[in-house]
Order: structure tokens, then C-alpha cells, then sequence
């Protein structure tokens, strides 16, 4: 626009209030658009749609395999696989115990009993043996019928264990907006992330500074930060490059639609200029390789 200014830095709500007072121009940040500050103060054209979110830190190995361990729905399903695996090995312990001894070896019914129960796990998570292991008819026909049921058994168990696992992963014990209750939650002081928490009355830590909340969230003293989207993907991605913030992530669920807008005191003399550059800006090539090199790294 030519025009000649000054800058100061502020925190958000500085920002606003000295927009608002008159004392400042223009507020430039990732200002969001809401009716509420819209009484306050003027707005621009909206410079970049986003979205609320929510960053976490990954957990490691043990953790997660605790995590996994202790989920009600594994428990559950670990019960099942053993409650069919002692089926599975009893029919055979039955069936085979006087007649197998290469299957049964043991000298005791109870060190048997364990290989029952041993064969029967093998049954359900690796597969059937082969039908000539087994000395009776009524084995060797079991036998090719578990054929059929434990390969679909086998693959929803790598399903269910993948997805158990992944979501540990990724996810912690935190995966939405309902997980937040009861955690250590960080948001910035007078943006419209901790508006929307206090609405939904989910207790959190304020920061001034988005920097300070994402290293609280990377040493450990917030279990979740609440944000919008492009600002913490943007200063992740930046952090991975320094060999920083290796371990956080930015869930995909997303909630409350962002505008971005420049805060303009008042009955502004520049609303017209900077709305018409704004136009012609977000409509030029410079403006979405500016975006790439920014959000996608390119």
C-alpha cells in the first residue's frame, strides 16, 4: 500500500484493547473474526480460513503399550482370545491326549493341560496345523474347519492390535473434544481457543505466547494445547526441522471454523485500502507459493 509504519510487539489481548482504544491502527496477527470483538473494533476482509485444534504428544513405546494394555475395550478382547484358545485346546486335549503323544509330551495331566492351552493360542493367532498332526478323524476335520474361522479370526485380530496401537500412538488417551475434561489443557489468553473452552466448561492454563504453550506441551507440563490449526502445524513443522517437537502432532479432529482478519480501529480511513489489497493479494501466484513454503514446507 505505501505506507509508512511502525511496529510493537504485543500480546493478543494488548493488541486488542490498544485497536480497540484507538491507540493503534491496525492489530496484525492471526486475529480470528468473532461478534464479540466485531463490537469492539473493525475488522478486514478475511486474510486465511482455519479451524480450532488440538496438539498432543505422542507417547512412547511403553507408555503406549500400557496404554493398550489397560484399554477396556483390549482387556476385553484379550479375554475373548484366551477364553477360545482354553476352548480350542481343551476339544484337542480331549480328543488327542491318549493317542498324540508328539502333540502331548508332557509326563503330568497339567503340564498337557498347558499344551493344550498352548495349542489352542497357536490355533487362534497363527493358524491351523496341518490336518496329518492329529491321530483322529474328528481332530483332522476340526481341524479344517478352524482353517476357515481362525483366518478371519487372524485378521481381525492384526486389525484390531494395528489400530490399537496406532491410535496409542498418535492419539494418547486424548482423541477429541470430550477427552479434554480433567487434563492439563493449554490455550492463549484472550483468543478465541479459550473462549471456546470456557464455553464448554473444560478447565485450562493460559499463555501470552503460542512459543511458551507448545514447549509446555513438549516437556510434558500440559497434556493437550488448544489452537488454531495452521498455527500449531506451522510451528510443529518448524520445530521438526530444528530436531525439535519430535514427538507432537496435531489431531485431525477439527472444530470451530476460523477467519483471520486484520483488527482496525473504528471507522478507519485504511478499511478501503487494505480490503482492496487484501483482494488482490490473496488472489495472486506470490500469495499460495507463499502459503506452500509456510504450511507445506515446499
Amino acid at each position: 500500500m505505501g505506507l509508512e509504519y511502525s511496529l510493537e510487539g504485543l500480546s493478543l489481548k494488548e493488541m486488542l484493547e490498544g485497536v480497540s482504544k484507538g491507540r493503534l491502527n491496525v492489530g496484525v496477527s492471526c486475529t480470528s473474526i468473532t461478534p464479540e470483538r466485531e463490537k469492539l473494533l473493525d475488522f478486514s476482509h478475511s486474510i486465511y480460513e482455519t479451524h480450532l485444534a488440538i496438539a498432543i504428544k505422542k507417547q512412547r513405546y511403553i507408555a503406549v503399550l500400557i496404554n493398550v494394555l489397560t484399554n477396556k475395550t483390549s482387556r476385553l478382547f484379550l479375554l475373548y482370545v484366551f477364553g477360545a484358545a482354553s476352548i480350542i485346546g481343551g476339544i484337542y486335549y480331549f480328543l488327542e491326549r491318549n493317542v498324540n503323544k508328539k502333540l502331548y509330551s508332557m509326563s503330568s495331566p497339567a503340564k498337557k493341560r498347558i499344551e493344550a492351552f498352548i495349542l489352542g493360542l497357536l490355533f487362534i493367532t497363527k493358524g491351523p496345523f496341518a490336518y496329518f498332526h492329529f491321530k483322529t478323524l474328528t481332530g483332522r476335520v476340526l481341524t479344517v474347519f478352524l482353517a476357515l474361522v481362525t483366518t478371519l479370526f487372524i485378521a481381525s485380530i492384526t486389525a484390531i492390535l494395528a489400530s490399537s496401537f496406532t491410535l496409542g500412538m498418535l492419539r494418547s488417551n486424548i482423541q477429541d473434544l470430550n477427552d479434554l475434561s480433567g487434563k492439563k489443557v493449554g490455550a492463549i489468553r484472550a483468543s478465541t481457543s479459550s473462549e471456546f473452552l470456557t464455553n464448554h466448561s473444560i478447565y485450562h492454563h493460559t499463555y501470552d505466547a503460542i512459543e511458551e504453550m507448545v514447549e509446555a506441551l513438549d516437556t510434558g507440563k500440559m497434556a493437550a494445547i488448544v489452537a488454531d490449526d495452521a498455527i500449531l502445524k506451522y510451528l510443529i513443522t518448524k520445530g521438526k526441522k530444528e530436531k525439535r517437537y519430535t514427538h507432537l502432532s496435531v489431531l485431525p479432529y477439527q472444530f470451530e471454523k476460523q477467519n483471520y482478519g486484520f483488527a482496525l480501529e473504528d471507522n478507519s480511513p485504511y478499511e478501503e485500502r487494505v480490503n482492496q489489497a487484501l483482494l488482490r493479494v490473496r488472489g495472486s501466484v506470490e500469495w499460495k507459493k507463499a502459503l506452500d513454503k509456510y504450511f507445506l514446507g515446499e
